[in-house]
C-alpha cells in the first residue's frame, strides 16, 4: 500500500510563494505519473500539474509560467513550486499516482491547504 503525504502549505500574501512536497511511502513510484490537482471551495477539483518519471511536464494553463513541478525519485518526493501566487490559487492541493499503464489514480494524498491573502 502506498501513502501520499503533503506538507508545505499555509497563508501567503498575493505575489508571495509556496513550495509543497508529496511524500511517498510504501513502494517507488516510477512506474506512476505524479500529478497535482487542487479544489477551492464550491469547485470541483481541477489539475494542475503532472510530471512523468523521464521529466515531461504538464500544466493547467491557469498555472503556467507560475507554478513548477518536480519529483526526486531517489527521496520518492514530488515537490511544487509555486510563485507569483493568487488568490484565486487557495485551494486545498492534493497530490495523486497515476498508473501510467492503465491511467488510473491509484493513490491520493490528504491534501494540504494554500490560502493566498490579497
Amino acid at each position: 500500500q502506498v501513502q501520499l503525504v503533503e506538507s508545505g502549505g499555509g497563508l501567503v500574501q498575493a505575489g508571495g510563494s509556496l513550495r509543497l512536497s508529496c511524500a511517498a511511502s510504501g513502494r517507488a513510484l516510477s512506474s506512476y505519473r505524479m500529478d497535482w490537482f487542487r479544489q477551492a471551495p464550491g469547485k470541483e477539483r481541477e489539475f494542475v500539474a503532472a510530471r512523468w518519471s523521464s521529466g515531461s511536464t504538464s500544466y493547467a494553463d491557469s498555472v503556467k509560467g507560475r507554478f513548477t513541478i518536480s519529483r526526486d525519485n531517489a527521496k520518492n518526493t514530488v515537490y511544487l513550486e509555486m510563485n507569483s501566487l493568487k488568490p484565486e490559487d487557495t485551494a486545498v492541493y492534493y497530490c495523486a499516482a497515476r498508473r501510467l499503464a492503465t491511467g488510473a489514480y491509484d493513490y491520493w494524498g490528504q491534501g494540504t491547504q494554500v490560502t493566498v491573502s490579497s
